[in-house]
């Protein structure tokens, strides 16, 4: 994404477009370079802002989502019972998790059969309890 019209928040609640001139990763994390911040000086103001690039400037893989796509989805199970809507999707460090019904659902192939977002619809295949009270019993 080069040359991309960005909305920037910045941490005083002022809202502006700016251009990105490039971006690269570093230890970790983006760093961008904006049209509008020539210098170090004229960079600071961004400092812990926020910033929006409309979907068409994305290049999202066929297996990638972005979290307003899963949230309102759907969750079932492959014989069809629902376990709830999607409310939000939570990163950590090991998996991100999408939240269920209250419940934290990890976004991992052991579980995710299928995510079919034009359908807002995402089949799983959840050990029992994970996702409602259900436990198994042995015996």
């Amino acid at each position: 994404m080069r040359d991309a019209r960005l909305r920037c928040e910045t941490k005083d609640g002022r809202s502006q477009n700016v251009t990105l001139e490039s971006v690269r990763e570093h230890k970790g994390r983006l760093l961008i370079a904006l049209a509008e911040a020539a210098d170090a000086t004229a960079a600071e103001r961004y400092i812990g802002a926020t910033f929006f690039a409309p979907r068409e400037a994305l290049d999202v893989g066929s297996d990638e989502y972005l979290d307003v796509d899963l949230v309102g989805c759907d969750v079932v199970s492959t014989d069809g019972k629902s376990f709830g809507r999607v409310t939000a999707v939570e990163h950590y460090p090991a998996s991100d998790m999408l939240l269920v019904a209250g419940r934290m659902l990890p976004m991992v192939r052991a579980f995710i059969r299928s995510i079919d977002v034009a359908s807002k619809m995402i089949v799983v295949d959840v050990p029992p309890g994970l996702l409602d009270d259900e436990a198994e019993v042995s015996g």
